[in-house]
């Protein structure tokens, strides 16, 4: 009777599991029937920006490889609130996907996005941020810590410092010059740093600052959005080139989590073609856009190597351990390892 009973209860096992695979089959045979509709923000870049063309090409994509299932609205700059409102609503999981820089409040770490005086050039930042580069390798597990799913950076080039009426390409020179810087680690500290007075705002309220005299300029983007967006109202683009301005493309783990593997190889693939494409433009797009602002009389301004040295130094020096103590040893250990040599 026991023989029988095991006999039995082995069969009633293997059909148990038999069914299982079954309906596991089933399920691969009819997975990707879904329809979605994803919200896609944009904290800054209007329909016609680069960044706006590209994220309408990600959508673009995403649509076409799913044969139509998978739809996304894209909400442009300041449609659907602040910098700080939206990485709010996507790590809720309000908002599917976004390209943002990335805040700070959730995960310190996130800083290591901003480190000053990291990459000293192009080769060195492609390295870093390209794909399986250090850094990006770095930054994935960060992003999943706080619940997103990260693509990769989408990378615009080396920031400067947009004034009027002067500019600064020392510490001295800074001096009692007051300057709009992103309200994320270590940005603001970097301004400090680096002479000037920082001054903490978000993107949408930048123009209304710079016009009525909150702030001389704006600081850390690469020249388009200075040009672009406020060239009635500054003079001067010093590339000081402390940062390297990258957005990234995130994807809320809530809404991750509920795609099967085919979907989520879509929304992925499509993601590494837009990276892949904004490395190879990024560089080309800058120059572009030096060159626009030129023409249109804003005076552009490259440092001299002695004075970017000082600015290298003075910035790593103090704001380097202001970043260990919110990273770590470990990981700024890692940062200095892979850090450019100041030429």
């Amino acid at each position: 009777m026991k023989f029988i009973a095991k006999k039995i209860a082995k069969t009633t096992q293997i059909v148990t599991v038999s069914a299982a695979i079954a309906l596991f089959g089933a399920a691969e045979a009819t997975a990707s029937d879904n329809n979605y509709k994803f919200k896609l923000a944009l904290e800054s870049g209007d329909r016609d920006s680069a960044q706006g063309k590209s994220m309408q090409k990600w959508a673009d994509l995403i649509k076409q490889n799913s044969d139509g299932r998978m739809k996304v609205n894209i909400f442009y700059q300041g449609e659907l609130g602040g910098q700080q409102e939206m990485f709010d609503q996507l790590v809720k999981g309000n908002i599917d996907m976004m390209v943002t820089w990335p805040q700070t409040s959730y995960d310190e770490r996130l800083a290591v996005n901003y480190i000053p005086y990291l990459t000293l050039g192009w080769d060195d930042a492609l390295a870093a941020y390209g794909e399986n580069g250090w850094l990006k390798n770095i930054l994935g597990p960060v992003y999943k810590d706080i619940g997103l799913k990260y693509f990769g950076p989408y990378p615009e080039g080396f920031g400067g410092i947009a004034t009027k009426g002067r500019y600064a390409t020392s510490f001295e020179a800074a001096k009692g010059m007051k300057v709009r810087s992103q309200p994320v680690f270590p940005l603001p500290q970097t301004m400090k740093a680096m002479g000037f007075q920082a001054v903490p705002i978000d993107w949408a309220e930048v123009y209304t600052s710079i016009q009525t005299g909150v702030v001389d300029g704006d600081s850390s983007n690469v020249i388009y959005w200075d040009y672009e967006y406020f060239r009635d109202q500054l003079n001067y683009y010093v590339h000081s080139k402390h940062n390297f301005s990258s957005y990234a493309l995130l994807m809320s783990d809530e809404t991750w989590a509920e795609l099967d593997a085919e979907d989520r190889k879509i929304i992925e693939e499509s993601a590494q073609v837009i990276i892949n494409e904004q490395f190879k433009a990024a560089k080309a797009e800058d120059e572009k856009w030096i060159k626009a602002a030129q023409e249109a009389g804003m005076e552009y301004i490259v440092p001299t190597t002695e004075e970017m040295q000082a600015w290298v130094k003075r910035v790593r020096d103090e704001v380097w351990p202001q970043a260990e103590e919110s990273l770590g040893s470990e990981l700024m250990a890692k940062l200095r390892a892979n850090a450019s040599v100041p030429q």
